[in-house]
């Protein structure tokens, strides 16, 4: 094969693989899941998931009471740093209509059983084991907590390690005005 023969070979394969791109860059566009952000003042989606006692929790059965909902990671370390004190402020104030979720995002139950032991944690540990729930609430970065007033709207979304300070504040800004 003489040298023009084998550039234009080259060039076909080229522009094959180009196009091939192209065709593949747009067809993915417009056929990818649109995922909504979820944004302070809507309405929160419901879900279900199991506890690690095997309980289930629906987060339309807390309507009513606010919810400190906390998306987390055995291997965060600002998640570990807040434990302590959503733990703390979840005991002195879960009788006055604040409740907290806490959901794994798709560890064992062996690892995340073992993690809330070692803490000592109190209230509810959930695993989201397809990130089905992940996906819904659209979380990036760990930790990020969702604060849920009592009529079910997204009041407050926090990305990032809370102060003692903060954690305190927000769960009293979601917590139920009869109560």
């Amino acid at each position: 094969m003489d040298k023009k023969k084998k550039r234009r070979y080259l060039r076909a394969v080229i522009l094959v693989i180009l196009f091939g791109a192209i065709v593949f860059t747009i067809y993915s566009t417009f056929t990818k899941e649109k995922v909504e952000v979820l944004q302070e003042g809507d309405m929160a989606p419901d879900f279900e998931l199991v506890d690690m006692n095997g309980h289930t929790h629906r987060l339309s059965d807390y309507k009513g009471q606010g919810v400190f909902l906390n998306f987390w990671g055995t291997w965060c370390k600002p998640c570990e740093r807040e434990f302590p004190v959503i733990d703390h402020y979840y005991k002195t104030y879960q009788n006055d209509g604040i409740q907290v979720l806490a959901i794994n995002i798709a560890e064992t139950d062996f690892t995340v059983q073992k993690y809330v032991e070692n803490k000592g944690l109190t209230f509810p540990v959930l695993i989201d084991k397809s990130k089905s729930v992940l996906s819904t609430y659209n979380i990036n970065p760990l930790p990020t907590t969702f604060l849920i007033n009592p009529e079910g709207e997204i009041e407050k979304i926090i990305t990032g390690e809370m102060t003692d300070e903060m954690i305190l504040n927000n769960m009293k800004q979601i917590m139920p005005k009869d109560i």
